[in-house]
């Protein structure tokens, strides 16, 4: 993840949960990409380091476990750097222009300024981040599949050159509920419309009773849509006692439950889901030492695989002196 800010539940529905499911039946490498934030975050360096530390006690809050996952900084492993520039050599421009999410995020961002060659290669060196670790499989959603397709093509293309060295990655799809924001736009921390995970209950209280519902439900008793409610697809991704979002839905077709009684129960649910990851979460910030010790240690190990891996990348490439 890139260290661009607070995470939000859509971050865990997204990705954490996932991530953390993934510990009971893979070797697991997460890691902080701070590089790639500054693909976009160049002329804003100052917080990057800071959110770093910050989304790591998120993710411990989340349930990953640094004792069975490796967890790192990007940065921290040069050779991500040193492979990105090699496989730079034998990728032509024309295979990064084509990446779809390459001009949506440029119309996207549109007040920052992305005409930069770094934007333009993260794709590649998403590929770099992957094959340096022998990675089998790379958790993505349908949106990054094209990202990896490219990983698979430039690997292809190197081992035409140079031999077999890399591993080809596959892709591990996983379906993830794709949460609106509380005012019913895309979910993301410019506009203001977010749950962080680290939000305390009351201010998670005061956000969903701010969210977005139906519209035309002027009064209690006015029939309501539930199909595309941001209440309701929260309710679905949050509230486990299914018996008491199917009585929510039906009364609310009927005009027979206010927003106040949905509202409040979803907030009941989100709060019980973010209980734990809260305490976790506070417990790893109490130790920042611990925390940042943790992630340099899990560094020098995702190093060390790294290394090894540019070893037979320079005797392929002949880089031998």
């Amino acid at each position: 993840m890139r260290p661009t800010g607070r995470l939000h539940l859509g971050h865990l529905v997204g990705a954490l949960d996932n991530w953390t499911r993934l510990q009971d039946e893979y070797d697991c490498f997460y890691f902080v990409a701070d590089w790639h934030a500054l693909t976009s975050e160049y002329a804003s360096t100052g917080d990057i380091t800071a959110h770093a530390i910050d989304n790591a006690a998120d993710w411990i809050g989340a349930g990953i476990d640094p004792e069975r996952s490796t967890l790192f900084i990007q940065s921290l492993v040069p050779e991500h750097a040193e492979l990105y520039l090699l496989l730079q050599m034998i990728t032509p421009v024309s295979w990064l222009e084509r990446v779809p999410t390459y001009k949506e995020q440029i119309a996207q961002l549109s007040e920052k300024d992305l005409s930069n060659l770094g934007f333009l290669g993260y794709p590649l060196l998403q590929t770099a981040d992957v094959v340096i670790y022998d990675a089998n499989f790379v958790p993505v959603g349908d949106d990054q599949v094209p990202h990896l397709e490219l990983s698979r093509e430039v690997v292809r293309r190197f081992h035409n050159f140079y031999g077999e060295v890399f591993v080809e990655p596959q892709p591990l799809l996983t379906p993830t509920p794709r949460l609106p924001g509380l005012d019913n736009r895309k979910m993301s921390k410019s506009y203001g419309n977010t749950i962080d995970l680290g939000d305390p209950p009351d201010v998670v209280v005061k956000k969903v009773r701010q969210m977005y519902t139906d519209p035309k439900r002027v009064r209690a008793d006015v029939p309501g849509t539930v199909e595309g409610n941001p209440v309701f697809i929260y309710h679905d991704a949050f509230n486990p006692n299914r018996d008491e979002v199917e009585d929510l839905k039906t009364r609310y077709r009927a005009g027979k439950v206010g927003d106040v009684e949905v509202k409040t129960k979803l907030a009941a649910a989100l709060n019980a889901r973010l209980d734990p990851i809260r305490e976790r979460r506070a417990a790893a910030l109490a130790r920042p030492g611990a925390l940042r010790e943790m992630l340099v240690e899990g560094s020098r190990r995702a190093r060390h695989t790294a290394a090894a891996t540019m070893d037979r990348v320079r005797d392929a490439v002949k880089l031998r002196y």
